[in-house]
């Protein structure tokens, strides 16, 4: 069977594309894969291969060589399983790969400086110290700005039964060339007492368990609504494609829905481009924690294999994540990427006091999700479809707090205490969407859509008057856009070419969630340099398909990349265009003792909701429930 053109590859087309890089003569016999994923087609290839014209399948290769310490970007002919294009990329540093930080560990481990170090604070046995390697950053004061480098933070691990961050040992910091996996310096600022160990979470630790809970089943007898055909999803009205890269993870293509017939494009490309997390506090340990985890680390490479009935219940289908190890060999994730149907409470409900008569309806989500570790935070990122058109991205943060030591009886400054001698540095979390919009087809222009009062006067007697007011955002200068809920404020993604019923253009539009916070960095400091795009809640730009990242394609120790914040510098016109749009989560995240050993889940997210989209409720034609229909009768 001919595969799609956007399908992910398979394990088979990895090992090929490594095996062609390895015969390279550009390259030498020390090179690390850094990622091997799919070369998307460009959007004209891809509209004619719907037509039926046949387009090149290509992969995309980043590798660092080790003894030209140089990165390089290849691109490989499947078909052919030659390598087609190299580009060197000088001065720059990939993502940091799993295995190089398996290797720094050791390489800690073994450092007699960081040995001593330890010893200092009463640990002898080495084995119980659990290294955790940071991304150095990029902050203008860096001694090795020329080395592939990470820092290393080290905790004291009672066993496997604790988180492993519940005894942080303070003031050391452990600098590791990733070339040559050595210890090139070790920062000890002053010995903190280890705290007491109070980070136990498995069942046989944390004490008696409830024995209140029955059991909560969700059964489909018959099935599920959906179907799958490779990586095509079909769910009642909806349609889409499941994609998956090293760095972003799940990413869906084609978002469509059915209506009256006629399938009705929304999103062409939607994905989570990059996250930020800053930390506030100023400390020689914590002041360089401030890590972009796609760009750094990969969301990809950090995603977990689900369990039914432990992460997805239900009737699930489950789509599997072909990787490629730092040696080129494929890697498999099982259980990558959980697609199951959601009860999601009333959709829609009216009762007719004077018949008597009640109509209500269920309300059915169908979700697309996964979960990535990202060293001590554990993060799900959630697509919902829903039955009324509505599109919502959910995210949900758990896992360890990242943690410091204090001495007993200390108030830390920039943290909240979360267990005796233990504190969390306060923090934020920074996720940018892209939405590479296509709502019906062809060009798509962006409005602010505000809510204002009217003043007092003859068409408004009683003062109670207000209106909803439309301003074009025509640049993308202009549409650096901040949420702002007092006034109700959202944006529109219009059609102008298409008219609904009514005569208006067909829209959806961006409504913002609760979580909208503003960085706190100083707007000339080194991360808002990095990561621009945390300014602003909303941003949108003119499609350009080699920006796909908002943290620019190299990040990773870069004091100066490109990105978001520097490609609205050229303020393209956004009317009647390809249009992407950009939406920024910014979780502000003040550590509370609930949160410790393991953090309950935070939500945060942002919705899409069709205006003018349809010519009345999509979801009328739901039929009534079948266990209750009694409910539905006069």
């Amino acid at each position: 069977m001919a595969r799609h053109p956007l399908d992910p590859l398979t394990p088979e087309e990895i090992a090929r594309v490594a095996a062609a890089v390895r015969t390279c003569a550009d390259f030498g016999l020390d090179i690390r894969f850094v990622s091997i994923g799919l070369a998307e087609p460009a959007k004209a290839d891809l509209a004619a291969w719907h037509s039926g014209i046949a387009v090149s399948r290509l992969a995309f290769v980043s590798l660092y060589d080790v003894a030209q310490r140089c990165a390089y970007e290849v691109t490989v002919d499947l078909p052919e399983g030659r390598v087609a294009t190299v580009l060197a990329r000088p001065g720059l540093q990939p993502g940091i790969v799993l295995e190089e930080f398996a290797l720094c560990q050791a390489a800690v481990k073994a450092d007699p400086a960081w040995r001593a170090a330890i010893a200092l604070r009463g640990v002898t046995d080495f084995e119980k110290a659990l290294i955790d390697p940071w991304s150095v950053g990029a902050y203008g004061d860096e001694r090795y700005p020329d080395k592939r480098m990470a820092l290393a933070l080290t905790c004291i691990r009672g066993d496997h039964n604790d988180v492993g961050c519940g005894r942080p040992v303070e003031g050391v910091v452990a600098y590791v060339d990733l070339e040559t996996m050595t210890v090139v310096e070790v920062v000890d600022t002053g010995v903190v007492p280890l705290p007491p160990l109070t980070g136990f979470y498995t069942p046989a630790t944390v004490g008696p368990l409830r024995t209140d809970i029955k059991p909560l089943e969700i059964v489909q007898p018959e099935g599920a609504s959906f179907t799958v055909d490779g990586h095509q999803v079909l769910w009642q009205n909806w349609s889409f494609r499941v994609g998956f890269t090293p760095r972003e993870g799940l990413v869906l293509h084609e978002i469509a829905y059915k209506d009256q017939g006629r399938v009705r494009p929304i999103i062409y490309r939607a994905s989570m481009s990059e996250m930020l997390v800053p930390y506030g506090d100023p400390t020689p340990g914590h002041a360089k924690k401030n890590v972009f985890d796609s760009g750094e680390y990969g969301l990809g490479r950090m995603t977990n294999s689900l369990t039914l009935g432990c992460d997805c219940v239900g009737t699930i289908h489950y789509f599997d994540a072909h990787l490629a190890t730092m040696s080129g060999a494929p890697m498999t994730i099982r259980n990558a990427v959980c697609l199951h149907e959601e009860d999601t409470g009333t959709l829609w409900k009216h009762y007719d006091w004077r018949t008597r008569n009640t109509e209500v309806r269920r309300s059915r989500r169908l979700t697309v999700s996964f979960f990535a570790t990202l060293g001590n935070y554990d993060y799900g990122f959630f697509w919902h479809l829903y039955q009324n058109g509505n599109i919502e991205i959910e995210i949900k943060l758990t896992g360890i707090l990242s943690t410091g030591a204090v001495p007993a009886g200390t108030l830390p400054p920039w943290g909240s205490l979360i267990a005796p001698q233990l504190y969390a540095p306060i923090h934020q979390h920074h996720f940018i969407y892209r939405l590479d919009m296509d709502v019906d087809g062809g060009g798509n222009s962006l409005f602010e859509v505000d809510t204002v009062a009217d003043p007092l006067g003859p068409s408004n007697p009683y003062g109670t008057a207000f209106h909803a007011v439309a301003r074009p955002l025509r640049s993308e200068g202009e549409a650096m856009r901040d949420a702002n809920p007092a006034i109700g404020r959202g944006w529109l993604v219009t059609n102008p070419n298409r008219l609904n019923h009514l005569g208006q253009p067909t829209a959806y539009k961006i409504m913002a969630g609760a979580d909208i916070a503003k960085p706190f960095a100083h707007p000339d400091s080194a991360i808002m340099r990095r990561g621009g795009f945390m300014a602003h809640t909303l941003w949108a730009t003119r499609h350009d398909p080699a920006e796909l990242y908002a943290s620019g394609d190299y990040i990773n120790q870069n004091p100066n990349p490109d990105g978001l914040h520097k490609w609205v510098a050229r303020d393209h016109a956004l009317e009647n265009t390809n249009l992407v749009v950009w939406y920024n989560i910014g979780v502000h995240h003040i550590p509370r003792p609930e949160e410790w050993p393991v953090m309950p889940v935070a939500t945060a997210g942002f919705m899409l909701k069709p205006v003018g989209f349809f010519d009345r409720n999509p979801a009328m034609d739901v039929p009534p429930p079948v266990a209750v229909i009694a409910c539905c009768a006069p």
